[in-house]
């Protein structure tokens, strides 16, 4: 099974399909990764914030893999936001890794009501990327005003946005903005798993696995709900990156490029969205707001 990959703006090649680690205990990484590895995907994403960077590290040096074969993503929370904190926080990360550097680093948040921090970090991501050390840099939740500014401020536009994105939450504004600066579109929770974990009373209705465009596009390829989700996702050309960490499920999930979804069954699953995002509005998230922080 060959996973396609795509360019980013700076010519470095991303897999298309990799794995998440958010949500993934430290117990349960190592074997995931290894998992992951073991079923073909090639390009993992983890942060700082995720506590699971050293497992990440663990299970590639575990797996016999060279450096060069694998993509390692991570990203820089809100409590390193400054130019200096960005290079800290850095460090910090290739640090837990085990690695001399990653191949994409991201700010985790846009914490816009403290954005000059925001930007200070960016600019740290700059001087990191221009060192090598980080093979491309971007973001995480932008909106495009956000992407405006910090691609105003330094003159460099991010290589990713990594976003919620899923067929109740399709971002297709967005997702154009990214298309016309050469941003690589980034799905986390691909396939809707935030309506599920983000509250205290999933609804089926709530969930793109059950509801039935998907279903009945599933039965006629003989795929899972999830599989055809994550397959659309493909079809548009975005960077995927769905969390497991059972290894049944981590096989399942990558097995979608023996088939390929109509223009007519993209036009269905592109007419499910809601325009209501099931994770934390990104507008509300900062140093103000979350007390967490990275410790050494």
């Amino acid at each position: 099974m060959a996973i396609p990959t795509l360019t980013l703006n700076n010519a470095v090649e991303i897999p298309a399909f990799g794995l998440g680690v958010y949500r993934a205990s430290a117990e349960e990484t190592t074997g995931a990764v290894l998992a992951a590895f073991e079923a073909g995907y090639r390009h993992v994403d983890t942060a700082a914030a995720y506590s699971n960077e050293e497992q990440v590290g663990e299970a590639f040096r575990a797996s016999g893999l060279d450096r060069s074969d694998v993509f390692i993503e991570s990203k820089l929370w809100l409590s390193d936001y400054t130019y200096d904190g960005a290079l800290h926080g850095f460090e910090r990360s290739l640090r837990k890794l085990g690695m001399d550097h990653v191949d994409l680093y991201l700010l985790h948040q846009p914490a816009p009501d403290e954005f000059e921090r925001t930007l200070g970090a960016w600019k740290g991501l700059c001087e990191i990327v221009k060192s090598g050390r980080a093979r491309a840099v971007g973001v995480s939740n932008f909106n495009e005003e956000e992407l405006k500014r910090a691609i105003d401020e330094t003159g460099v536009t991010p290589a990713v946005n990594q976003v919620e994105l899923h067929p109740f939450f399709t971002q297709k504004k967005l997702s154009a903005f990214h298309r016309e600066h050469g941003i690589l579109t980034q799905a986390w929770s691909p396939i809707g798993g935030v309506n599920r974990y983000f509250t205290e009373d999933p609804k089926p209705e709530d969930d793109p696995l059950t509801h039935p465009t998907i279903t009945q596009i599933a039965q006629r390829y003989g795929k899972s709900p999830a599989q055809v989700i994550l397959r659309w996702h493909i079809e548009l050309g975005h960077s995927v990156i769905p969390k497991s960490v059972h290894t049944a499920r981590i096989r399942e999930n990558v097995d979608i490029f023996d088939f390929a979804l109509s223009a007519e069954e993209i036009a269905f699953i592109d007419g499910l969205d809601t325009g209501r995002r099931g994770g934390p509005d990104p507008k509300s998230l900062s140093t103000k707001t979350v007390s967490f922080t990275i410790p050494d």
